[in-house]
């Protein structure tokens, strides 16, 4: 079972820019909403393109979805962890526990 991180010390994690913070849900919905500076995993996370979103294994990496009853963020945590990331964690409030707390949601640019 990955670690997780609450919606605190995800905030205090994210304006000390000290994690890399990755959405698991499908391109729409990370272009719809998501939480400020996330990258977007659409889909099976392979090691190559973990080392190129997140070129250091060291880092701390969060990985949400769109809340508790979604496996998505566990599924991509476990791949990381396989890559050989040493500290990844799991919000596992996700966008839920986010948009309920009242906190900014960014959206992505269309596709042209």
């Amino acid at each position: 079972m990955p670690t997780v991180i609450s919606r605190e010390h995800l905030l205090r994690a994210m304006s000390a820019d000290t994690v890399t913070l990755l959405e698991a849900l499908p391109a729409a919905h990370y272009a719809a909403e998501h939480l400020p500076g996330a990258i977007n995993i659409p889909g099976e996370l392979t090691a190559n393109d973990a080392a190129r979103i997140a070129p250091d294994p060291h880092r701390t990496v969060v990985v949400y979805c769109s809340g508790p009853g979604c496996s998505r963020s566990t599924v991509t945590a476990a791949a990381l962890s396989r890559a050989g990331y040493t500290d990844v964690r799991v919000y596992v409030g996700g966008k839920a526990d986010w948009f309920a707390a009242g906190l900014p949601m960014e959206r992505a640019a269309a596709a042209r």
